[in-house]
């Protein structure tokens, strides 16, 4: 099966690309570097030539209100209509638990616009959405730093490591389109701000967490439910432990 990953060199994309490759599919990564240009449309008709399934996992590269949503809606425009022309069976898209909550962030307002253009389109889709990585612990802290000082949100959060995220996407991009929006998230919960004073504490980092019910997330207030999915999601098997102790062994 020929399967496009668009963002296929970033985070996410590399991982499922290297997955997909072994499981024998004919797999792309696509991006700007490879010639391959969302917003522009440059490459998408010749990329998508007997493609079967497209797999989205890029992401805007500014975080500003505006910036994000033109991103994803002219993105979301161009590809869905190259993959409409080129015959595409399968449309998979990597979203947010909790997008839909989230509307006072600029950046989810972006994501709500794309999974919106999906689900206009006439091409079967499935949109996983996926709790926070990870892998953004360290960026996380740093958004609410001040001085010594973090600033976080006491709201729960269950973190998925991004081997996870790239397992489930694997499955669901070779299973049929559900039509349907999916979850899947870490095997535990915490709150964000326990979370990063656990992380920093482990990695040896002097900054202290201060939990603060007002603390903003991409721009949002937080309730205590909000980042938390739905019942059944699909859970990672990497807990918070494991992962931590396999990104020290690469330090």
């Amino acid at each position: 099966m020929k399967i496009v990953v668009i963002g296929g060199s970033g985070l996410i994309g590399s991982k499922l690309v290297d997955r997909l490759r072994r499981l024998g599919h004919e797999t792309i990564a696509a991006s700007p570097a490879s010639g391959v240009n969302t917003i522009t449309g440059e490459g998408l008709a010749e990329v998508l030539k007997d493609t079967q399934v497209v797999v989205d996992v890029a992401n805007s590269p500014s975080f500003e209100d505006k910036a994000v949503l033109e991103f994803f809606e002219t993105s979301g425009r161009n590809l869905l209509a190259a993959e409409e022309a080129a015959g595409v069976k399968h449309h998979v898209a990597l979203s947010v638990v909790g997008t839909d909550r989230l509307s006072e962030s600029g950046y989810f307002r972006g994501k709500i616009a794309q999974e919106k253009l999906i689900r206009a389109s006439k091409v079967p889709y499935t949109i996983v959405h996926s709790t926070q990585f990870f892998e953004f612990l360290s960026g996380i802290a740093q958004s609410g730093t001040i001085g010594q000082t973090v600033f976080l949100s006491p709201a729960f959060v269950q973190p998925i490591a991004a081997e996870d995220v790239a397992a489930a996407m694997v499955d669901f991009t070779v299973g049929d389109p559900l039509n349907a929006t999916v979850e899947i998230a870490g095997p535990e919960r915490f709150r964000l701000s326990d979370l990063v004073q656990q992380y920093l504490k482990l990695i040896n980092d002097p900054r202290t967490v201060s939990p603060d019910v007002h603390a903003r997330y991409f721009g949002a207030e937080l309730t205590n439910l909000m980042l938390i999915p739905g019942d059944n999601p699909r859970l990672g098997s990497i807990d918070f432990k494991k992962w931590l102790s396999k990104q020290m062994q690469n330090v």
